[in-house]
């Protein structure tokens, strides 16, 4: 996990260092850092929200197909793919970007993370002596910790002398660079406390409760949009109970680290939710249309320029297709090897679905006959 770190942190951390040397404060660098990434990563935001755009258009389609092949998932399945292959949509084609996005995240919390080896560039034997002496001075730093250059940071306010024989001229760096770690009047190198007392600036406190407040924002938007484009999606309670629970969580861990993290957080779920709502507007029905239209085009060009070859997404929807096929041909063998009747294979795909309802009758301690 830690080389994810290092590998994807590298590009960013020089951005980083480049932000923060314009503008000389880490809390505007923060922003105008978490700014330029989301438009890095918008591309992929792009794609993923246009193939769910064009999902969400085939919707109507999908349910029909449903309830027409209720009592038969492998038709229902098959029906699906052909539908697939005929819209040239791959309900697959947003995980890869949201892979991607994913990866490439390792590298902006890296960044945040670690100050002193991507904005101060220490190497890494005086960050580690720094660790040494930090946790002399109170702070509990674990093997790996990803947090550690923002507790050495905590910790040298109020014992500089004790960090002194480090090299680098590590005290004047760390001092010059505490002093722009300021932002209007927070210390983002101080760890927020969850009770109001003099000591404690008020927008140190409320850096935690705004991370939770964005993020919150950010996911009843995100419900409230899917409810609206797609109000006949199966609603999963456990799934939308924990998708709440995140920002409380989110506030309970903000309150156990540098506030430069929840600062991070805060702008992060703000700018996700400006991009998210702008594609959203962007894709409309019309113009989703338009490009489906636009993509089979390109299709049909594609296949009439390569002599009917097939693209990469027509090729993993027929094999698909053909996996379903294999398992049509298996379930319509008996034990012995010979093919059964159309009226044994209905009577399998009916045993099939029984025993499925009857499992989850079972788990949710519901009644359960095979006449329901």
């Amino acid at each position: 996990m830690n080389i994810l770190y290092d590998v994807f942190g590298t590009p960013f951390g020089y951005l980083m260092m480049w932000i923060y040397n314009l503008v000389n404060n880490y809390g505007i660098a923060i922003i105008l850092f978490t700014l330029v990434t989301k438009i890095i990563l918008s591309p992929i935001n792009y794609k993923t929200q246009k193939n769910a755009a064009r999902m969400q258009l085939l919707n109507p389609k999908l349910q029909k197909l449903k309830k027409s092949y209720a009592n038969n998932p492998q038709k229902m399945q098959e029906e699906q793919m052909k539908l697939y292959q005929a819209e040239g949509v791959n309900p697959m084609a947003s995980c890869l970007p949201a892979v991607v996005q994913m990866v490439l995240l390792f590298g902006v919390l890296d960044v945040v993370y670690k100050p002193l080896t991507h904005i101060l560039r220490f190497n890494k034997s005086v960050i580690s002596d720094a660790v040494q002496i930090a946790i002399k001075c109170g702070q509990k730093i674990p093997n790996n910790d990803l947090r550690s250059e923002l507790k050495i940071l905590s910790a040298f306010s109020g014992n500089e002398s004790k960090f002194s024989g480090l090299s680098e001229n590590f005290v004047s760096r760390v001092t010059e660079f505490n002093s722009n770690f300021n932002f209007l009047g927070v210390n983002l190198g101080a760890v927020p406390k969850f009770s109001l007392s003099a000591d404690q600036p008020i927008g140190l406190f409320l850096i935690p409760i705004f991370a939770g407040v964005a993020q919150l924002l950010y996911t009843v938007y995100t419900q409230i949009h899917q409810k609206r484009v797609n109000p006949d999606m199966p609603q999963m309670a456990g799934m939308g109970i924990m998708m709440y629970t995140m920002p409380i969580v989110s506030i309970f861990f903000a309150y156990k680290v540098p506030a430069g993290v929840g600062f991070y957080w805060i702008f992060s779920s703000l700018f996700s939710l400006a991009i998210t709502a702008a594609l959203n507007a962007y894709f409309t029905n019309e113009r989703i249309e338009a490009i489906c239209e636009k993509d089979r085009a390109k299709a049909r060009k594609y296949a009439e320029a390569n002599g009917g070859k097939k693209t990469f997404m027509q090729k993993m929807l027929e094999q698909q297709q053909n996996v379903i096929e294999e398992q049509k041909k298996q379930a319509a063998l008996k034990e012995n090897g010979e093919k059964m009747s159309r009226s044994e294979v209905n009577a399998v795909n009916r045993k099939q679905i029984n025993d499925a309802r009857r499992r989850m009758a079972e788990k949710y301690g519901d009644d359960y006959s095979d006449e329901n």
